[in-house]
């Protein structure tokens, strides 16, 4: 007869292995429901863990991954330098997987906990990285684990981000307050969620000042230099030109300046911009770039106290958790040309 092991026990009873796993180390984070489920599988086969594999599992890899999908992105330089601040000082190492936004990747480097090569997840996508059962409580399903910057449609899950509604909202109103009309939107892919809620916020202001929506000055770029420049040509080309551009992040904003320069005009006196995400060098391009501050380091800090509190076996409520965001006005943004 095949010995059975955790996952067969899994399988049986439509459950994750993590879950068998809390049946027998942690009964009290299961469910009744599900509890009863998996303990009427575990009689009928006749299952007894193995003491020393049982063992295995429950030692501590002193790992955490951090799943991000690019880690030469200027914005998660400072989150990164947070977290291994505090997981070093909690005796932590951490394996950095750079998912290149895949998602066949995101599951790979999440597969580290499964594994026992890892403890926790940091992910900052907006994926979750595992398939789970809409008919068992998404907190049963998951090993310890954060999500930071990018939203995760479930209230199930530990969260820690800026409102990206409330902050381009914010941005908005001050090119508003600026005499800015024609203000044009340089977002991020369609598919990422801080995206998505910036765009509310841009349209939300707009509309809230009685200033009707243009689609044609909303354009969908990649989150690097190059394609900032490339809608800024798109911009330019059209009848009526916008007074202000507002990038969905800092390196478009760049991208932006840099062409606009390049074909003559005069930034801010001519043509606006304004960036999001504060990165390091932001107050250092010519001219200094107005931009959404976000508290990047706190983000990362914030995240791994998160985690982990709970890898120490403390309850920590699912939900988001919104850290403050600052507008830095500097050189690139003025009032709106007669």
């Amino acid at each position: 007869m095949a010995i059975l092991g955790i996952k067969d026990i899994a399988a049986l009873a439509n459950v994750s292995p993590a879950t068998v796993s809390r049946v027998f180390s942690a009964p009290d984070m299961v469910s009744k429901k599900t509890l009863n489920k998996v303990k009427k599988v575990i009689d009928e086969v006749g299952y007894r863990p193995n003491r020393m594999g049982a063992s295995l599992r429950t030692r501590k890899s002193g790992n955490i991954v951090a799943i991000i999908p690019d880690i030469t992105n200027p914005v998660n330089a400072g989150i990164i330098r947070a977290i291994e601040q505090g997981a070093q000082s909690a005796g932590y190492s951490v394996l950095l997987g750079d998912t290149q936004g895949l998602e066949e990747r995101e599951q790979h480097y999440a597969d580290l906990v499964s594994h026992g090569q890892a403890d926790g997840i940091l992910l900052f996508c907006s994926r979750i990285p595992f398939k789970t059962d809409p008919n068992v409580p998404l907190m049963e399903q998951l090993p310890p684990m954060v999500n930071g910057n990018e939203r995760i449609d479930s209230d199930q899950v530990v969260q820690v981000a800026v409102d990206n509604v409330a902050a381009a909202k914010a941005a908005i109103n001050y090119l508003i307050s600026l005499g800015h009309k024609r203000i044009a939107a340089i977002t991020g892919p369609d598919d990422i969620a801080s995206s998505n809620e910036r765009l509310e916020g841009y349209q939300l202001a707009l509309k809230e000042a009685g200033i009707e929506l243009d689609s044609a000055l909303q354009l969908e770029g990649d989150y690097v230099v190059q394609s900032g420049m490339d809608c800024a040509s798109q911009l330019l080309l059209l009848p009526q030109r916008p007074t202000a551009i507002f990038c969905f992040n800092d390196d478009m904003a760049i991208g932006v300046m840099k062409f606009l320069q390049k074909q003559g005009f005069v930034v801010p006196d001519d043509i606006s911009v304004m960036g999001f995400d504060d990165i390091n060098y932001a107050k250092f391009v010519t001219p200094s770039l107005t931009t959404v501050h976000q508290p990047l380091q706190e983000i990362g800090s914030t995240c791994i106290e998160l985690l982990l509190k709970q890898l120490k076996g403390q309850v920590v409520e699912p939900g988001r958790r919104y850290l403050p965001f600052e507008l830095k006005l500097r050189d690139s943004t003025g009032k709106a040309p007669n």
